[in-house]
């Protein structure tokens, strides 16, 4: 258990958890801004977590839901306030629906996770604030000590899985509902010169082609809210028909996150929603595309078409022929 104390002080209205570990401080942070790592542990084991959204940036927002062994769903929200990369964040933590609305009947906090380096690895501090002593008391009732616990005793394995979250690995799909889909891949470089890679037209001809023998003749971009991007492909050699996907941006914290409509030129029909973000990890930026379609039928088909190896080769030639 790698919980060392908690300390509750009603006059001062917090709850402070102590916790050790054998892992280096980075590595530790990245479990926790990685949301294909917290989620194996932020719940308890009974009650695994989804993210189905984080970003890790002052203003930045995470989601997830957590499902029970009957099939309840408790979904929560994190509001993040502050982050100093690898060292400290801040959040407003509170209740939601399964939408991601802060569900203002129950209570809020504000929690903020420090962590700092030791001896032995590492050490993380969390320390939550309550708004009032009914509040304290009401969620000690619905079991916080106890949940947290539960899920920092599941950390030191997720600590410990090195291979599943290594930068060499390739991009991977993971379903995380009937209709959305995360795409996870970590990029060589900083999240300034992969948010540009994505939004100058450029440089995206250079690298967003899929697989080899594809030209990019048509990329207008789009780089503010209620702006429309077209993009469009063809064979360099003939013989195949082109394709093309066009959208508008729904919303845009750059160079952290952006949100946009997708739809395939010609075909009619509900659109996909994309939203990318990018959060730093040392010198290298974890990509995260989380993908919402009209229904399952839809989700399945694309991902037959094999979308995510020709993401993959697209990114591995940023990082080859733009990143270098």
């Amino acid at each position: 258990m790698p919980v060392t104390s908690v300390v509750k002080d009603p006059e001062a209205l917090t709850m402070t958890v102590v916790a050790d570990f054998a892992a280096s401080r980075e590595r530790l942070w990245e479990a926790y801004t990685d949301p294909r790592q917290i989620e194996k542990f932020w719940g308890p084991p009974e009650w695994p977590a989804t993210f189905l959204r984080h970003d890790v940036f002052p203003g930045g927002r995470s989601h997830y839901v957590m499902t029970g062994p009957d099939g309840t769903v408790s979904a929560g929200y994190w509001e993040f306030l502050s982050v100093d990369p690898g060292h400290r964040f801040e959040v407003r933590d509170g209740f939601a629906d399964g939408e991601g609305n802060e569900n203002d009947d129950m209570p809020s906090m504000r929690m903020v996770f420090e962590f700092e380096d030791t001896d032995t690895g590492s050490r993380m501090t969390t320390t939550t604030s309550f708004g009032s002593a009914d509040q304290l008391q009401q969620l000690l009732d619905m079991g916080m000590e106890q949940g947290m616990k539960a899920a920092m005793a599941q950390i030191d394995d997720v600590l410990a899985d090195l291979a599943s979250f290594a930068a060499s690995r390739p991009a991977e799909a993971q379903i995380l509902n009937d209709t959305q889909v995360r795409v996870s891949r970590v990029i060589r470089g900083s999240v300034d010169q992969v948010w540009r890679a994505h939004h100058d037209a450029d440089l995206m001809k250079r690298w967003m082609l899929g697989p080899d023998g594809w030209a990019m003749p048509v990329c207008e971009v789009a780089t503010a809210v209620g702006e429309r991007y077209r993009y469009m492909w063809e064979p360099e050699t003939g013989g195949e028909a082109g394709f093309g996907f066009e959208g508008e941006v729904l919303e845009m914290d750059a160079p952290h996150r952006t949100v946009t409509t997708e739809q395939m030129i010609g075909l009619e029909g509900e659109p996909n929603r994309n939203e990318l973000t990018l959060t730093p990890m040392g010198d290298r930026t974890l990509l995260v595309v989380v993908i919402t379609y009209p229904s399952r039928e839809v989700r399945d088909m694309v991902l037959g078409t094999g979308m995510v190896g020709g993401m993959e080769t697209s990114y591995a030639r940023l990082e080859s022929e733009v990143l270098g």
